[in-house]
């Protein structure tokens, strides 16, 4: 899944010289927690996080007036908040290996450049999370459960057999990697489907057909 299918590309970005002042009533109209910093060439120097804005913004508890608060926030700039060379991905890498920059790095969203480092688009951990539930195929319903099969070729075949048996459509299939279960569990999805003619006896309506793949999954749990 390249990041070019998830991300935003309706990006709201600024410059360095733009005023703490407007940076956060950017965030705060367009509801987003990161901003870009772009140079005149589009080019990414930066990023400005919601948490960069409330540290560098004035606490309730100052003893400055309001004029000497505007005054502030009016002369600190973008570049004097902004993390400098932030960590970004291309359109052609992987939503898993954005993900997995998120996460080592402790970010939670990343600029997404082209070849001549120009903003393109951003991409953010709710877009991974919305991935995330479209590759398990999480809204199209079914029956949800995980298997463990041996760590061998073919092992697969008879649970595959036993979904075509039921007429099941198979919505998606993940192995999850935890080194604390050996093998490691196969997650699927499926969704029992009406049989083409008659329909069998125990499988007269949707619940029934769901129950029946589910009694049939019993012995994989």
């Amino acid at each position: 899944m390249p990041v070019q299918n998830w991300m935003t590309t309706d990006v709201v970005s600024v410059g360095p010289e733009t005023s703490l002042l407007k940076v956060g009533k950017l965030m705060k109209d367009h509801h987003i927690r990161r901003i870009p910093v772009v140079d005149e060439q589009g080019q990414v120097v930066g990023i400005i996080s919601d948490r960069d804005v409330r540290d560098a913004s004035p606490s309730k508890a100052t003893t400055l007036d309001m004029y000497e608060m505007h005054y502030l926030l009016a002369e600190l700039k973008a570049k004097n908040i902004m993390t400098a060379k932030p960590i970004t991905v291309k359109p052609s890498d992987t939503v898993e290996q954005a993900a997995l920059m998120m996460l080592d790095n402790k970010v939670g969203g990343l600029p997404v450049v082209d070849a001549a480092g120009k903003l393109v688009g951003i991409i953010s951990d709710h877009d991974v999370f919305k991935a995330l539930v479209d590759i398990t195929g999480a809204r199209r319903g079914g029956l949800q459960f995980a298997v463990e099969l041996p760590d061998q070729p073919g092992t697969a075949r008879p649970l595959f057999d036993l979904l075509r048996a039921h007429n099941a459509r198979i919505l998606s299939v993940l192995t999850v990697s935890n080194p604390r279960r050996q093998p490691p569990p196969v997650c699927a999805r499926a969704r029992a489907r009406k049989y083409a003619g008659r329909a069998r006896p125990y499988c007269r309506g949707k619940q029934d057909r769901q129950s029946a793949l589910l009694s049939a999954l019993n012995p994989y749990n």
